[in-house]
């Protein structure tokens, strides 16, 4: 009869467990164990009296001989291109190792600490990048600051840094972001407290970044915190929210002021140039004014002096010659016709009021634009014969 059918007796064939009443022996679990660890590690029976005939010394032997061994090679740790690694044997330094390959006593003896010295990290002073984008996240604590003519500013900073001595960065500050806020927000402080408020918010503010950046880094050195201040940002600097309005009119007048003063400028520099030059071309022709009249009377003189002496050699005739000149000089400006008739026809008819007239329209209708500009001088021509018959006339009467 089969074992499992009914009226079998239940034993399996292939387990041998089929009279087994309770549950395994404990100490037969653990030497069996014992036998396969000495199998493995190469364990005889010889001169052993256990059941497993493996001496359990030497098994232990060779378990502690690979735990040392995995012990030792978990020390190997690469250090990346930037970092640089810090060793600590029981809590003190002991160096600082470069980019590479490296070996350090495992933990609990010795522990690296990894330190990124190229990261550019950074701090945010008097605004939060997380806050809207019309308020940048400000933070009123920390942005509100006095001014030495004892206005209120809100100023906002960001200040970047990297480490640049990696055991100072770990041992000498317990929060070096903490401690280089606080020493941003009271050189920040000391610097606009110093300034007025025109100064800060218009023409300072490169001088004010590059001297809270010095006052930053001295700080910072002095704590011997292995941080190097790479750049100092002002991301904004603005009076309060609750007087923008009259600041922006303040600036309007001010550009306003500007603007004009400019103009007055621009305007200045057009009419000083252009009265400067009207006033020497004054002063060119007052001198040459003056040249001119010099020279008329140095002639009037010489030709004087020169009428002297031909006076002195002959007076009658000098006066006479000066006579006829004068009357030349006189007549020919009048329409006046002298006629000799002396010598004449007493019944000489001549239409002289109608020559008179009829000989001006002659002039123009004949003569050129530029002998019609010089009517005087033909009435002198024309009125020059009658003078010299008339004085031909007087001279022979005098004769």
């Amino acid at each position: 009869m089969s074992w499992n059918e009914p009226g079998g007796d239940k034993k399996d064939p292939w387990s041998g467990r089929g009279d087994q009443k309770g549950p395994p022996d404990l100490d037969e679990a653990i030497r069996s164990l014992q036998e396969k660890l000495g199998g493995f590690f190469g364990g005889g029976q010889e001169g052993n009296d256990s059941p497993s005939g493996n001496p359990p010394w030497k098994s232990l032997g060779f378990l502690v001989a690979g735990a040392a061994a995995i012990w030792g090679l978990s020390g190997f740790y690469i250090v990346d291109e930037g970092t640089h690694g810090v060793e600590t044997r029981f809590g003190k330094y002991i160096a600082t190792t470069q980019s590479g390959l490296n070996w350090h006593f495992p933990s609990p003896i010795e522990r690296v600490d990894v330190v990124d010295v190229k990261q550019q990290r950074y701090i945010e002073v008097g605004y939060r990048s997380g806050g809207t984008e019309q308020a940048l996240g400000s933070v009123p604590k920390e942005a509100l600051m006095l001014t030495k003519d004892e206005n209120i500013v809100d100023v906002r900073l960001a200040v970047q840094y990297q480490v640049k001595d990696a055991k100072e960065f770990i041992f000498n500050i317990v929060n070096p972001a903490a401690t280089l806020k606080q020493v941003t927000e009271s050189a920040q402080r000391g610097v606009i407290g110093s300034s007025k408020m025109d100064f800060v918010l218009t023409e300072g503010r490169s001088e004010i970044v590059a001297q809270i950046k010095k006052e930053i880094q001295d700080v910072m050195d002095s704590y011997k915190s292995g941080i190097q201040v790479t750049s100092v940002n002002l991301q904004d600097a603005q009076p309060p929210e609750q007087v923008q309005n009259s600041f922006e009119d303040a600036i309007k007048a001010r550009e306003d002021e500007q603007r004009l003063i400019n103009e007055a400028e621009a305007y200045s520099n057009d009419v000083v140039p252009k009265a400067r030059g009207a006033a020497a071309r004054k002063i060119q022709e007052a001198e040459g004014y003056k040249e001119q009249v010099i020279a008329q009377a140095e002639g009037e003189s010489n030709r004087f002096s020169k009428l002297l002496a031909e006076y002195a050699k002959a007076p009658d005739v000098t006066r006479k010659r000066l006579y006829i000149e004068s009357m030349e000089s006189v007549l020919a400006e009048t329409n006046t016709v002298m006629v000799d008739v002396k010598n004449g026809n007493n019944m000489l008819y001549l239409p002289l009021d109608k020559m008179i007239q009829h000989q001006p329209s002659i002039q123009q209708t004949n003569v050129p634009q530029s002998a019609t500009e010089q009517p005087a001088q033909t009435s002198v021509d024309a009125a020059q014969p009658a003078v010299r018959t008339s004085t031909r006339g007087r001279d022979a009467r005098g004769r």
